[in-house]
């Protein structure tokens, strides 16, 4: 569950491209097995939540391994997608999925940084970002960024895991995610940046106080649902114009 930062050796172990690096080759199998398999469920419906219509042209940001990148591809055959990642090791692992497919012509893989998006204003038809947005250190530039990328009625889809707060099944999720995940990983990839997993998680605002931040960001948040109890939060808006910066193509 990728995500943007600066690659540089202080923020190895505190989501930065770096961080994912060092467990890139084990990325997909620690998801399927941390997630109980929800992750891919979860994906499709951000897909679905895109909206888009023929022709399409997507930014997938963290997109790390090409998961969501794929998915998109998929479920539209007509688009293609941008997937961009701070992490070279992730993008690594994405070509060789992509390598000889026929999805292969879609999909371009590049670094790049949410904070700074090298694209011109309104030049892509939606925008997506799984599992990454709590590893921008400065979220609301990456979403005023992504405000600013999207054409209008196009659509700005987050999804992130979120650690439920109230009821039994928060009190299950905050065991597992400050428990069982951090363990887990580490024993499955060998490295101990799966703790920074449960920091992450319990750092994140509430979802109504990031709709705030999204609102004031130059996006207009038209859906905010929780997933699987609220283990997982989907946000979905459109550019509100008055809200975002310009940039030159």
């Amino acid at each position: 569950m990728s995500g943007s930062s600066e690659q540089t050796g202080r923020d190895v172990r505190s989501g930065s491209g770096e961080m994912f690096d060092a467990i890139a080759g084990r990325y997909d199998l620690l998801n399927r097995i941390l997630s109980l398999g929800m992750d891919q469920g979860w994906r499709r419906r951000a897909v679905r939540a895109l909206a888009l219509k023929r022709g399409a042209r997507v930014l997938d940001l963290a997109t790390g391994t090409a998961d969501l990148a794929i998915a998109i591809a998929e479920e539209y055959p007509d688009a293609t997608v941008i997937g961009m990642d701070p992490s070279r090791g992730m993008l690594d692992v994405g070509r060789r999925k992509l390598g000889g497919s026929k999805l292969e012509g879609r999909i371009e893989l590049q670094v790049g940084d949410a904070q700074e998006l090298p694209l011109g204003d309104a030049s892509v038809d939606g925008v997506a970002i799984a599992f990454g947005i709590r590893n921008v250190p400065d979220r609301p530039r990456a979403l005023r960024e992504m405000a600013r990328v999207t054409r209008e009625g196009g659509r700005v889809v987050i999804l992130e895991l979120s650690e439920p707060r109230r009821g039994l099944m928060g009190t299950l999720a905050r065991t597992y995610v400050h428990d069982i995940v951090p363990r887990v990983g580490g024993l499955i990839s060998g490295a101990k940046e799966y703790r920074y997993l449960q920091r992450s998680i319990q750092a994140f605002p509430p979802p109504e106080e990031f709709v705030r931040t999204m609102e004031a960001s130059g996006l207009r948040v038209i859906e905010s649902a929780p997933l699987t109890f609220g283990v997982a939060w989907l946000f979905v808006a459109t550019p509100a114009r008055e809200g975002a910066s310009r940039k030159e193509a």
